[in-house]
């Protein structure tokens, strides 16, 4: 039989407010636990929030950055259910009337097209506490830092057919709240959470089967890999006369497996109910227009933009565009040496490399934007070659200056004067007399592969300073003569 994968994704993005949601603890990662947790976040009797305007305005830019509607009025409910790390016995959340309505988001595939997924809705909530386990023998230990920090919701239509799609889509909405500036999106410290919706169905059957849970997936790579491993004992229990229950299950990335935690809730088992400490929020068209003024570019639309102003491929706008930093120092490289293509396969080829082998952000980079581009106008006027350019390249990376101190130190400038190529040519050719007879007796095709190494004596003899485009000139019509 064959089976389709229906998946749908629940992502917690941790708003990058100065502050709590509903207090004014700050929401700082890393500090000593529970150094960071209010009256408000602990649920003393008699205390009450206060909602933060700025994470109301960060949730407005995500809604209007996905063409959603944003609610009018929007309510605040209580979720209820009992567990260590939410001292209040309630979630403050949004049910019926969430803040962000429908909306989309396209996304790229492998194979270079587009599909939109739609986005059902994304709603305010709070983080709860979290339970460390690791440094107690036999006991939890609580941290109530992370209580109350603002968590924008953001849950998608079952639009998801394969674990790939998966990827694609939570990397499209990671780089969306980056660019917005909402989340700073880093996943190791839960910044950005996934709770994945996995079910299978016969190809061709309309209603959907029976989905189970996995949550907190906190990577790429786990998140393909928990879908794939999902989606394979799904069918392998229908296969063998089972059935799938509904349930949250956990992803062990050492086992690479899921298993199960508990029995999947229903709304009806959480009470929610609307918080009568907070009243609904208003939202008007005058604040909505603030909000909507103050949006960057967007992914989709610098990637347009690189394809339409720059002539790049989609391929490599694509790669570009992935993170507003990235996207940033290429436009700052291209800005200093005027040609795109050089500075895009620069970006994406050694300082991409750079990057992941010494595991830097680009914003962490040892060479700044202005020196690679001046690297780049040295190759474009002839000063040195592309492969002298890459040793110029990593004395940059290892603090020796700009390419001009480098060049003029290390004494690297590319030899352009036609009558010493022409020089050096003659001396390589008298020293390698057989291979000229040889190549002059040879047909084409044994002709093209001696020519290689021909040139290869001729940049060894120069030190790899001669112009090579000369040099191929010069060989051919020596050779030839």
């Amino acid at each position: 039989m064959q089976w389709e994968t229906v998946i749908g994704l629940e992502i917690h993005a941790q708003l990058a407010t100065q502050s709590k949601i509903f207090s004014g603890s700050a929401t700082t990662f890393g500090a000593e636990p529970n150094t960071q947790a209010s009256l408000v976040d602990l649920g003393m009797p008699g205390t009450l929030p206060v909602l933060n305007a700025e994470a109301v305005r960060m949730a407005c830019k995500f809604g209007l950055a996905i063409d959603a509607e944003i609610a009018g009025k929007n309510v605040f409910a209580r979720k209820n259910y009992f567990y260590p790390d939410l001292p209040k016995g309630y979630q403050t959340s949004q049910m019926d009337h969430p803040i962000v309505g429908k909306g989309f988001l396209d996304i790229a595939l492998e194979d270079g097209s587009q599909k939109r997924i739609g986005i059902t809705r994304a709603h305010l909530e709070e983080d709860a506490g979290k339970s460390l386990h690791e440094d107690f023998h036999g006991m939890s230990g609580i941290d109530l830092n992370r209580a109350g920090t603002p968590l924008l919701e953001i849950v998608s239509e079952p639009d998801i057919r394969s674990a790939k799609e998966a990827v694609a889509y939570v990397k499209a909405i990671h780089a969306l709240v980056r660019y917005l500036g909402i989340c700073d999106g880093n996943m190791a410290e839960g910044s950005l959470r996934c709770d994945c919706n996995v079910s299978v169905r016969p190809k061709g059957q309309a209603e959907f089967g029976t989905r189970a849970e996995i949550k907190n997936v906190n990577s790429f790579r786990f998140i393909e890999k928990a879908i794939n491993h999902e989606v394979q004992r799904q069918i392998e229990l229908i296969e063998d006369g089972g059935k799938v229950v509904q349930e949250t299950r956990l992803y062990d990335p050492n086992k690479d497996e899921t298993r199960s935690m508990r029995s999947k809730e229903e709304a009806n088992d959480y009470r929610y109910f609307p918080c009568p400490d907070l009243l609904p929020v208003v939202i008007e068209q005058s604040f909505l227009d603030e909000v909507r003024a103050s949006l960057p570019e967007l992914p989709v639309e610098k990637r347009e933009r690189f394809q339409r102003e720059f002539g790049l491929s989609a391929y490599d706008a694509d790669v570009l565009a992935a993170s507003r930093e990235m996207a940033d120092y290429f436009e700052a490289v291209q800005q200093a040496c005027g040609d795109a293509k050089l500075a895009a396969n620069w970006v994406m080829g050694e300082l991409s490399s750079l990057l992941n082998k010494e595991g830097l952000e680009i914003d962490q980079s040892p060479v700044s934007a202005e020196q690679l581009g001046g690297m780049i106008l040295r190759i474009k006027d002839n000063t040195i070659s592309g492969k002298i350019a890459k040793m110029v390249f990593e004395a940059m990376a290892t603090g020796e200056g700009s390419a001009d101190e480098i060049i003029e130190k290390k004494g690297l400038k590319q030899v352009t004067d036609s009558g010493a190529i022409e020089k050096m040519l003659d001396e390589v050719l008298a020293a390698n007399a057989e291979q000229v007879e040889q190549y002059r007796a040879s047909d084409e095709a044994k002709r093209g592969k001696m020519f290689g190494f021909f040139v290869g004596q001729a940049m060894k003899a120069s030190k790899g300073k001669a112009n090579p485009g000369q040099v191929n000139q010069l060989l051919k019509s020596k050779l030839e003569g």
